[in-house]
């Protein structure tokens, strides 16, 4: 049993994992879903993510995602191999280190994968983000009320109802909410990653960005690049928002609008982990 008949018959590989026809080696995965190494007959390897019971949809969803960012060209991407209701394999990426050069050749890629562009925002399959529903609901636009709907107030929502936020933290993201045209930045949709902070984005040995554990969507190119920024940022992240900039230059106004799109990801935060976020949320506030 080798990768070719793998991608061919990617039903059976449950029955290989059950016989020991494959050999399955833990690794670091993240928090959610278990993570292994899966070693096949021809000494290939494969990426395999598990989670017991997952939501409807849930690996179909990232296989659909993945695809959708490999459709165009621009940024590695990893293979779907097999996807199943509980399981998804992938191709095996050899972890390394970013370097400088590498740093600014993702920029000029995640510019040519924005440009690739998107029919609507939203997307047409089922989203999430972590276990949590993502609102993919597709819109014509324009960008600010379908991101305030779809992308703010669910998580806001969630994180009242949780207590991670206080009403008079509510209202203060109400009122960005109510105000997002103001910012200004509408464009047509990009075809973004959509959680693109710098977990992940994995090395590999040649010093490439791959683009892995996607919510990808039709959004504006924007949030991508401000969700980069967060957590200490992916290394020499100036040299590739510069490289960026060269690429496809950003719209008037972009560098006051990066704490609107980490808005995003931060009330995901307090929705899903609950009030040790809530400070990144009012710092981020008082910037807006």
């Amino acid at each position: 049993m080798d990768l070719d008949y793998l991608k061919a018959h990617p039903e059976q590989l449950p029955v290989f994992l059950k016989h020991q026809r494959i050999r399955e080696t833990p690794v670091p995965g993240g928090s959610i879903c278990t993570a292994q190494r899966l070693t096949l007959d021809d000494g290939g390897s494969l990426f395999a993510k598990s989670l017991a019971d997952p939501p409807p949809s849930f690996f179909a969803s990232e296989a659909a995602g993945l695809r959708w960012l490999r459709e165009a060209d621009a940024v590695p991407v990893p293979e779907v191999i097999a996807e199943l209701p509980d399981m998804l394999a992938l191709s095996w990426i050899d972890h390394g280190e970013a370097s400088p050069a590498g740093v600014e050749l993702l920029g000029r890629r995640l510019a040519q994968l924005h440009r690739a562009g998107a029919p609507s925002f939203g997307a047409p399959w089922r989203g999430y983000i972590g276990t949590a529903p993502l609102p993919n609901d597709e819109s014509s636009g324009p960008w600010g009320a379908w991101f305030g709907t779809r992308r703010l107030l669910p998580f806001l929502q969630a994180s009242v109802e949780n207590g991670a936020l206080t009403p008079e933290d509510a209202h203060n993201v109400e009122r960005v909410i109510s105000g997002i045209a103001d910012y200004g930045g509408d464009e047509p949709p990009s075809r973004i990653h959509g959680d693109l902070w710098p977990g992940n984005v994995l090395w590999d040995r040649d010093g490439n960005g791959w683009l892995v554990d996607p919510a990808a969507h039709g959004g504006h190119r924007e949030t991508d690049l401000a969700l980069l920024g967060l957590w200490g940022g992916v290394p020499h992240h100036d040299r590739l928002l510069a490289a960026y900039q060269e690429a496809w230059p950003l719209p008037d106004g972009w560098r006051e609008r990066v704490p609107l799109h980490r808005l995003y990801l931060l009330l995901v935060h307090t929705a899903l982990f609950g009030s040790s976020y809530r400070e990144s949320v009012r710092s981020t506030l008082r910037s807006l």
